[in-house]
């Protein structure tokens, strides 16, 4: 064989996925992408997405799970975990014994969530006060628009959804930076201090109500608030309020071919979750998509996927079948969909470019997460490395390696983790992203749709 030959037959030669696709490929793919869009305008919280797959899968046929309850293969079944996170499934024509082939992803993102006791007035002018949620770099959070979202349960018992920031109607909040004029001493902090914490305090009005006292502005912000949702201050100890960044989704380039967005970690890998599980046939193995909450601050509490709702739903499942759930578990296969960080030139002292994940290049399988020495990852086995790799590669799906930044330069962690706890195999995929974490992130289209496909493959592997 020539050098030529032996290259091309031995060595990895990785192409850019737009010189891979064809023209029909490409509409699809355009096409996807505005359906994604479309989901992420209408989903900026875990709330807010758990609602919309809900609505979005009974179009489907699929009906909410009850406890024993029979199924067959071919049944569609979902289950609304306190509505905040949600499982479903199309039941295969194998028993659950043979395993289910899982995809999961989390629908929370960073964000800034009000205090319990969130408003007051200083300097006449009203705050919320706010805790912000998950890994942030605090002074990306300064001078965008921003956006309430969120629920409120009243004292009557009432349930008030509100949404504040998103119709182009609406005011949007802020929280102030200061001048570069006075910030000699800000200016010498590190990133991490240049907004503390406890400044991240978000613009509410300036206009007092008429009247006397030191709390006029205070009162016609609630005074506000209650006109248009009927709250009164003792509701926002009960309540679920966000603070997110306003506006759309948008395409970004002069080819069109970023998608910018608010938490696209990791509801980009959510969506792909969602509309490969609506458009595929009766499967072999029950297709089992997983949107879960809290990833971002340890998959805890009772909507997170550390929790047992997990067991609850697939035993009930399972029970059906006469089936025991860890025979289940230990024959299953769960593709932990998330986002991986893609190259950036602009940072490229901080990542190995031979294992980073790039722009165009199609889902990004990613062999273990955590932390300097791999700290908190699960380390995917060779042969589940080789099972994702023969699978995508059957179905014609672009895929690519991902390993998160250089040793010992940080890291992170995706709910695979927890996942393999139960005895599942569980490998990481998902999207590229740039500016994880901020309040506007990148993707790239083409990774999108790949992940899509990448889903698909697995549901009906």
């Amino acid at each position: 064989m020539t050098t030529e030959e032996l290259r091309e037959s031995l060595l990895a030669a990785p192409k850019n996925g737009f010189a891979r696709i064809s023209a029909e490929e490409r509409a699809e793919m355009e096409g996807y992408c505005k359906r994604y869009m479309a989901f992420m305008d209408a989903a900026k919280t875990e709330r807010e997405a758990t609602t919309w797959a809900i609505a979005e899968a009974e179009k489907y046929g699929f009906k909410p799970f009850v406890p024993g309850m029979d199924i067959k293969p071919g049944d569609k079944i979902y289950y609304n975990n306190r509505d905040k996170a949600i499982a479903l499934a199309v039941i295969g024509t194998e028993s659950l014994a043979q395993g289910a082939n899982i995809c999961a992803a989390h629908v929370d993102s960073p964000r800034m969530d009000l205090k319990p006791n969130p408003l007051y007035e200083e300097a006449e002018i009203a705050y919320f006060k706010t805790h912000y949620y998950g890994g942030i770099k605090k002074y990306q959070w300064v001078t965008v628009p921003l956006a309430l979202h969120g629920v409120v349960y009243r004292k009557d018992g009432s349930i008030v959804t509100v949404t504040v920031g998103e119709d182009e109607n609406d005011p949007i909040l802020m929280v102030s930076d200061l001048l570069p004029h006075l910030a000699a001493d800000q200016m010498q902090k590190t990133a991490g201090k240049v907004i503390a914490a406890e400044q991240l305090n978000v613009i509410l009005g300036t206009e007092p109500i008429e009247g006397e006292g030191s709390d006029l502005v205070k009162l016609n912000v609630m005074k506000w608030l209650n006109e248009k949702y009927g709250l009164i201050e003792s509701d926002f100890l009960s309540a679920e309020l966000a603070i997110v960044p306003a506006g759309r989704s948008r395409e970004v380039g002069f080819d069109r071919s970023l998608i910018s967005a608010y938490g696209h970690d990791d509801r980009v890998c959510a969506y792909a979750e969602l509309e490969a599980l609506f458009t595929i046939p009766t499967p072999k193995k029950t297709a089992v998509c997983i949107l879960a909450d809290k990833e971002e601050i340890g998959s805890v509490g009772i909507s997170g996927m550390q929790s047992q709702y997990f067991e609850h739903f697939m035993g009930g499942l399972c029970d059906a079948q006469g089936v025991k759930l860890y025979d289940c578990f230990a024959n299953s296969f769960c593709l932990s969909a998330d986002v991986s960080n893609a190259f950036d030139p602009n940072f490229a002292e901080t990542c190995d470019k031979r294992n980073n994940s790039f722009l165009n290049y199609g889902v990004a399988i990613c062999k273990y997460t955590g932390s300097r020495g791999k700290g908190g990852a699960s380390d995917a086995s060779a042969e589940a490395m080789g099972h994702i790799r023969t699978t995508f590669d059957n179905a014609g799906v672009i895929w690519q390696i991902a390993t998160l930044g250089k040793v010992d330069q940080g890291g992170g962690g995706t709910v695979a983790a927890y996942m393999a706890n139960r005895n599942i195999v569980t490998v990481d995929a998902g999207v590229p992203v740039l500016n994880m974490h901020a309040p506007l992130e990148l993707v790239s289209k083409l990774d999108c749709y790949e992940t899509m496909l990448a889903c698909k493959a697995i549901y009906l592997a």
